[in-house]
């Protein structure tokens, strides 16, 4: 078997991240939620318009999960003022990390938070945050394993539905 490869996405992949994006989301989130629900935020947030405007954001980028040519997973990243909420310019905003449900428990999820923290690190951000929604247990557990810790909360709208994010953070070593 090769090597997964954690490689950045590039607008020229937009369907493909399109593809990626709403499978993941749908495996992690169709069961508990509605399906009116669901499908307002995949056309609202997952268009190809929309995706493609965040792949050129500057500030912004896109990575995936790759197993022989084949898209595992995806991450999005975002630094100084692509940051949802901006608690410090200098931090990184792991904004997306999705694994395929058929290759969830490979340590995919731990590949892609290690080049997260690399890339942080190139940047020296003294910390990397997230949200992660409130009901999402799994998750939450597998940062609070990496060292992650809740600091505030913020709103999601999914659809019609006011959900609550648990924001959370990981302060990086100093480095000058």
């Amino acid at each position: 078997m090769k090597e997964i490869l954690i490689v950045p996405a590039i607008t020229a992949e937009v369907e493909l991240l399109q593809q990626v994006a709403r499978q993941t989301f749908l495996e992690s989130f169709a069961d508990v939620n509605t399906a009116e629900n669901m499908a307002h935020y995949l056309r609202e947030n997952m268009s190809l318009n929309k995706l493609t405007n965040e792949m050129s954001h500057p500030d912004s980028e896109f990575y995936f999960a790759m197993l022989n040519n084949n898209p595992l997973g995806y991450m999005k990243i975002n630094y100084r003022a692509a940051q949802s909420e901006l608690f410090n310019s200098r931090a990184v905003e792991l904004e997306r990390i999705y694994v395929l449900k058929s290759h969830q428990g490979q340590r995919l999820g731990q590949l892609m938070l290690n080049r997260v923290l690399e890339l942080a690190e190139e940047v020296k951000a003294p910390f990397l945050w997230l949200g992660v929604w409130e009901h999402n247990t799994r998750a939450i557990g597998f940062y609070e394993k990496h060292g992650f810790a809740s600091f505030d909360k913020h709103k999601f709208m999914l659809g019609s539905e006011e959900q609550t994010d648990i924001l959370m953070r990981l302060d990086l070593p100093v480095r000058r």
